[in-house]
């Protein structure tokens, strides 16, 4: 041992976690003196992302969620597994291991976290019921899914207890395994400590439109085992009972204060060890950082916090002043396909404070906003079903937003702050304290150049990832005020723009989300690419969007080929191409919708639209939709939704051409094209323009010398006109510069781009977009007339497929014992005329207001 290594500060980090790890790489990281590390772990693993343990189940290997190596493998830090502590000594100042080894310290630093809780019901230790906090964890539970439904001879039915952040992504695991599964929450909403009670009924659909199951209200009192010993199934408060193969408990977590009590350390008496804003402890010597810190009477069970304060302690070690500001408990949810996060005041406690909501039930979104008494500043918010605006309003808390708050909860993507720039103390990334202003040094001292530089550099978007869609933002514009290309990567996991990406799939010939990013990219996807990539492979490969691993990647509505509504019910959409039905067709609708109780209504695309269908009851809607002659309306994905038309010629007495025959043509030959965003047609027979031609993507206008051809109207909250392209065409020539147009659409647009901006950024404008389609200036349009043709060739109804394979119906059943049984609590009241779900207080008080008429409410 050298002079320097006697005489260095012996520090001993009890825990291996990952705000373990976050101190001790920020300790070492910011000084050359010769510390004494000692690490001392309970798990036999080096420290991982917990975060990330649901992607363990999408096949990412424990060595995957690894975090940095090198910090541990520092020539001051000695690294201890599998062999906990288990005694402090103040006095001697030591501390002693499993294994009866000791080791002294001048500091200590307690990061031992907390452990996973459990009901306290009989039976809660049965074979079959776990937790769901390390990997050790998980991969017991894999294991036994497998023994277990080889045993039985069919797949499992899982039980999670608790519908909070882990309790969802707990679900998500088990359906991983093929395990259908419940979610059973004792309170009245999912994430009732971030959500209120709209936004935790927003999220309830969508975890059910995921085929999980959700009871809120039922409190565990029991569980029972079969006869050989393993748990069978669980009995509520209420004396109902319902049957489980595998049951994991998510209903919080306690501090693991064990060591500082035994050691006469001061901790709180609901648990954790009490610590000032420099994390000390009552004990000079001794630090505690993390889920077992208790500050102001909290300990709380999330990353962000305890990296705040491990970066405090480090700094305090080394000489520096700073104080732990208090806990930040925003949450992001990272459940595939399910979007949630809530921070600041979400529940607005502040005196004064205003609500400001915004609601989509047919997209399944649901977002608010909390403000102060003068609508001025951001005390927080909550937003379900689209979470992208959490990275821009985040960093906005406590200060004013300078617009109208309506403006940040619109659609798609949501906004940036007002003239696109942050304060540089704003924070990005909460999880690491992060501001604009380090992510601007990144960029102008550091020399980063993009957002995964600055993430290597920063940490900032290295734990959940939330924040990077800010980061790039700040990144993109420092680069371009210093004059430098800005990167136009599609995520942090594709260096590749969206159109780089198509144009690599095509070449490639690659097929599968794994194979692609395995080969361009790296990781495990995200929420941006994922959805963005299903769409490429849809349009290059063909494949039925619930087929192979590519399901997977699909939005929340096309995982079931219906749109979700705000009751937890789907409406249906069939196909009415051109709006043309025949009368047949229109009696099989009203007996469909009657049969089944739907709510029926003409849409703005001239279809009809049926809502309140269950999710079992689907495939039977489209059987008899399908005998009918129907077919799916796709209005569910990012393709062709309609093709709008007058009645034209064949009936007006102003109608130049047959807009219906034409109407119709279009949207049989454009069906099921998958598109960086939705599509929609619209085809006049003459210039009176009934059918709204020129606010469409492609607008259509009957003349005496042929077609007029209009591109690029619509664009969703932009409206605009579509501008003309082309006159006097014929038939075939209006078709051909048609599939031109969408196929160059599709290859070359943004993610989520509309044809509206993207035509507004195209080079050459309208001049440029007529040499491509109608000169081919790029030499492209044998391409694109080819892949236009293979789509139309390979177009099959995605419903009546669904119901031809087993598989792929099993997605469709809400309860898995009783599959076709309609639950019997479920009553029915009119509702304009027809009918809807009564509420529980209506079901409970027998009776319900409608038009100032109180009707009884079946039992």
């Amino acid at each position: 041992m050298t002079d320097a290594q006697n005489t260095a500060q012996r520090l001993v980090v009890v825990g291996a976690g990952m705000v373990a790890h976050r101190f001790v790489e920020s300790l070492l990281t910011r000084t050359g003196d010769p510390w004494r590390v000692t690490v001392v772990g309970e798990e036999n693993r080096l420290p991982y992302d917990r975060v990330g343990l649901t992607s363990f189940f999408s096949g990412v290997t424990p060595d995957e969620l690894t975090l940095d190596r090198s910090v541990l493998a520092d020539e001051r830090v000695e690294f201890v597994a599998a062999d906990p502590v288990i005694r402090i000594d103040r006095g001697a100042r030591t501390v002693t291991t499993r294994s009866r080894r000791t080791l002294p310290y001048d500091t200590l630093v307690l990061a031992t976290g907390s452990y996973a809780a459990k009901v306290a019901v009989d039976g809660a230790g049965l074979p079959g019921c776990f937790v769901y906090r390390t990997i050790d964890d998980v991969e017991r539970m894999r294991a036994f899914v497998a023994a277990r439904s080889a045993q039985l001879g069919r797949p499992l039915v899982g039980k999670v207890i608790g519908g909070g952040l882990l309790g969802l992504e707990a679900a998500g695991a088990l359906q991983g395994l093929d395990v259908s599964c419940t979610v059973v929450q004792s309170s009245d909403r999912l994430m009732s400590a971030q959500l209120d009670l709209a936004g935790g009924n927003a999220l309830r659909r969508l975890i059910e439109s995921k085929g999980i199951e959700v009871l809120t209200e039922s409190r565990t009192t029991r569980l029972d085992p079969d006869r050989t010993g393993h748990v069978a199934g669980l009995e509520f408060q209420d004396g109902s009972y319902v049957a489980a193969d595998v049951v994991v408990f998510t209903v919080g977590v306690r501090p693991r204060d064990e060591l500082a009590r035994e050691a006469g350390i001061s901790s709180h008496p609901r648990g954790g060890v009490v610590i000032d804003d420099r994390c000390r402890t009552s004990d000079p010597a001794v630090l505690a950082i993390g889920e077992v810190a208790s500050f102001d009477g909290q300990c709380i069970g999330l990353v962000a916090p305890g990296y705040a304060m491990a970066e405090v302690a480090a700094t305090r070690l080394l000489g520096g002043d700073a104080t732990f500001p208090g806990f930040d408990d925003s949450t992001k949810l990272k459940l595939s396909g399910v979007d949630v996060a809530s921070f600041g005041d979400a529940f607005a406690r502040t005196p004064g404070a205003l609500d400001v909501s915004y609601a989509d039930p047919v997209a399944g979104v649901y977002k608010k906003l909390v403000m102060s008494d003068d609508a001025k500043t951001l005390l927080g918010g909550i937003l379900v079903g689209d979470a992208s605006a959490y990275g821009s309003l985040r960093p906005l808390l406590g200060r004013e937003l300078g617009a109208d708050p309506v403006a940040f909860l619109l659609p798609e993507g949501g906004v940036e702050a007002p003239g696109g720039a942050l304060p540089d103390e704003a924070i990005i990334c909460s999880c690491s304290s992060i501001t604009a202003g380090r992510i601007r040094s990144a960029v102008h001292d550091d020399g980063c150049t993009d957002a995964g530089e600055v993430k290597a550099c920063t940490k900032a978007g290295a734990t959940c990832g939330s924040c990077l869609t800010t980061v790039k933002k700040i990144v993109g514009q420092e680069l371009a005020k210093m004059g430098q290309t800005v990167s136009n990567a599609l995520c942090e996991h594709f260096d590749l723009s969206r159109r780089q990406l198509f144009d690599a799939v095509r070449v490639s010939g690659l097929t599968t989300f794994s194979a692609v990013i395995g080969r361009f990219g790296r990781g495990r996807g995200c929420d941006i690419c994922k959805p963005a990539l299903a769409s490429i492979l849809s349009v290059l490969v063909g494949a039925h969007v619930l087929d192979g691993e590519n399901a997977t990647l699909q939005d929340t509505n096309d995982h079931v080929m219906a749109n979700m509504q705000k009751d937890g019910t789907y409406s249906v959409v069939p196909r009415m191409a051109g709006g043309e039905v025949t009368p047949e067709g229109l009696i099989a609708v009203g007996e469909i919708a009657r049969d089944y109780g739907l709510y029926t209504k003409i849409t703005g695309g001239q279809r009809i639209d049926m809502f309140g269908a269950r999710l079992e009851q689907l495939p039977d809607i489209w059987g008899r939709l399908i005998d009918a002659g129907f077919e799916s309306g796709h209005a569910y994905g990012k393709s062709l939704r309609t093709v709008k038309s007058c009645v034209g010629s064949t009936w007006c007495r102003y109608g130049v051409l047959d807009s219906v025959g034409m109407a119709v043509a279009l949207e049989l030959r454009y069906r099921g094209l998958r598109a960086p965003h939705k599509l929609k047609l619209g085809v006049s027979g003459c210039a009176r323009e009934c059918a709204e031609a020129r606010g469409k993507d492609v607008g259509v206008i009957a003349t005496e010398s042929g077609w007029n051809m209009y591109v690029g109207g619509n664009g969703g909250f932009t409206p605009r006109h579509a501008e003309l392209l082309a006159e006097g065409l014929d038939d075939d020539e209006l078709i051909t510069a048609i599939d031109r147009f969408f196929m160059y659409y599709i290859r070359t647009a943004d993610r989520l781009q509309r044809t509206a901006p993207w035509f507004a950024e195209l080079e050459g404008g309208i001049e440029g977009l007529r040499e491509v389609i109608f000169d081919d200036a790029l030499g492209i349009c044998a391409d694109l007339d080819a892949a236009m043709a293979a789509h139309v060739e390979n177009y099959e109804d995605e419903w009546a497929a669904t119901l031809a394979d087993p598989e792929k119906l099993r997605r469709f059943q809400s309860f898995v014992n009783a599959p076709t049984t309609p639950d019997p609590s479920l009553a029915f009241v009119p509702e304009r005329g027809q009918i809807r779900p009564a509420s529980r207080e209506e079901r409970e008080s027998g009776s319900v207001l409608i038009a100032g008429t109180t009707l009884e409410v079946r039992r």
